[in-house]
């Protein structure tokens, strides 16, 4: 069933037919717009439109549709029905007869299909949430019970200064964190209810929008009916945070590819989140960190997407819109797996305490604590650094980490340096020092996880 065609006089062609519908993918609004159209059924009745009879017959039937819909939402595709709007549309008629006409007086496809998106986007929204926060909670625990494992840190990918697992894991935690205050921003606009707005200039006939808004849940209705029809900023919002906590779980996975590799060999991953070769029997592959990483681009695609075809639309509703749905629903989708997959993987994660240790202590990241101790001594930080580097460079020729050099040794580049040099070039010596906001002294990465099970609710 079509919505339109009185003023047509010949049919659509069947390649024209196919090519405009979009029932294959927007039936996944079925329920938010039985939902919409019960709110609706309901503020026409109190608009006199429909009387109390008539909308309790139209809601009830609704209801059952609603039914139907949670037994078998794959039955809609059966459908020869234009979209999700005509089909509830037509399901309704064919329940109740002729009211079921009534229902769409004063309502558009345009301010419908807004409002069943801003309602789904809603929906996923509080899913996103609490799995985001699940993800948070287990790098928390992770934190905690790899508590002191040393292991280095890194810039351009060459080993910097010692850090610890948990403080890494507390790394993860902090951009979590911004990807739920996004979440949470986008929630705060996109809770606007655009219905009762109309084709673009709002409806002739006496409906209280602001009523209608609040019994859907939304905050207040829009103030503006064409920008109502029109208005995709949300699905813009929702796509950018998507794809900025993509790019998060896409650093968490190389991060974690890189700790499983022989080269690392800080970390082993479970038998449940890997594959093997079908060639090379000794293969343990990441797959699903891979996966992960993969993806990532595939979000940055739905965003870009919906970025260019709204980029030059004039108001308010053109077709071009009907394509922001199956990149959003992709999206959010592949998030929302994403972050469950991240979750196994953190679950299942062994760490090689010694490897990590051994690789902090290979990697002469406790050469800036040999620069502050010659600053300490009365050095400027300059001349420090140049006898810290100096020293790293003997280090190496000799084939020796820092901590095997001699006194006499380090006395030749600078006789400030006693033999208190050795406990202070200790790994943990370079840790407990950092003990400024953020830092990565043992006391503080403490404080940050006590905080964080707190504010997580973490028993």
């Amino acid at each position: 069933m079509a919505l339109w065609g009185g003023r047509f006089i010949n049919e659509s062609h069947k390649l024209f037919k196919k090519f405009n519908t979009s029932l294959s993918f927007d039936h996944v609004l079925a329920k938010e717009d039985i939902i919409a159209s019960i709110a609706w059924s309901q503020a026409l009745m109190k608009s006199n439109i429909l009387t109390k009879e008539e909308q309790k017959t139209i809601e009830s039937a609704l209801l059952v549709l609603l039914k139907e819909v949670q037994d078998n939402t794959q039955s809609i595709l059966t459908s020869n029905s234009e979209d999700i709007h005509s089909w509830v549309e037509s399901n309704l008629i064919n329940k109740i007869g002729k009211l079921g006409k009534k229902l769409h007086t004063g309502r558009s496809r345009n301010d419908q299909i807004t409002t069943d998106l801003k309602l789904w986007c809603r929906k996923k929204i509080y899913i996103l949430l609490e799995t985001i926060i699940e993800l948070q909670k287990n790098f928390i625990l992770s934190a905690e019970s790899n508590y002191n494992v040393i292991m280095p840190g890194y810039t351009h990918l060459q080993r910097a200064q010692p850090i610890t697992f948990a403080y890494w894991c507390l790394a993860y935690v902090e951009m979590l964190k911004r990807d739920v205050s996004r979440l949470k921003d986008v929630l705060k606009r996109l809770n606007i209810s655009p219905l009762g707005s109309g084709a673009l200039s709002g409806t002739a006939w006496k409906i209280n929008r602001e009523e209608l808004a609040l019994s859907m849940g939304f905050k207040s209705a829009s103030n503006n009916a064409l920008d109502s029809v029109s208005d995709r900023d949300y699905i813009i919002e929702l796509l950018s945070t998507a794809a900025i906590s993509m790019m998060h779980l896409s650093r968490f996975s190389e991060d974690l590819i890189f700790f499983n590799s022989g080269e690392a060999n800080f970390i082993e991953l479970s038998d449940a989140i890997t594959s093997g070769s079908s060639l090379m029997p000794q293969k343990k592959n990441p797959d699903a960190l891979e996966l992960i990483r993969g993806k990532c681009g595939r979000v940055y695609g739905s965003l870009n997407s919906i970025l260019v075809i709204l980029k030059s639309l004039p108001l308010s509703y053109n077709k071009d819109m009907q394509e922001d749905k199956e990149g959003l629903f992709d999206s959010i989708k592949t998030w929302n797996n994403c972050l469950n997959i991240a979750i196994l993987v953190l679950k299942n994660v062994k760490i090689k305490h010694k490897s990590c240790r051994k690789a902090a202590e290979e990697g002469y990241s406790n050469a800036t604590e040999i620069a502050d101790y010659l600053v300490k001594k009365g050095l400027t930080f300059r001349e420090a650094h140049n006898i810290s580097g100096q020293l790293v460079l003997h280090a190496i020729n000799e084939n020796k980490s820092l901590n095997n050099l001699t006194l006499s040794t380090f006395q030749t580049y600078s006789n400030l340096i006693e033999e208190d040099i050795y406990k202070n070039i200790t790994l943990e010596s370079c840790l407990e020092k950092r003990l400024s906001q953020g830092g990565v002294a043992p006391f503080q990465v403490y404080q940050e996880i006590v905080k964080a099970k707190k504010r997580l609710n973490i028993l």
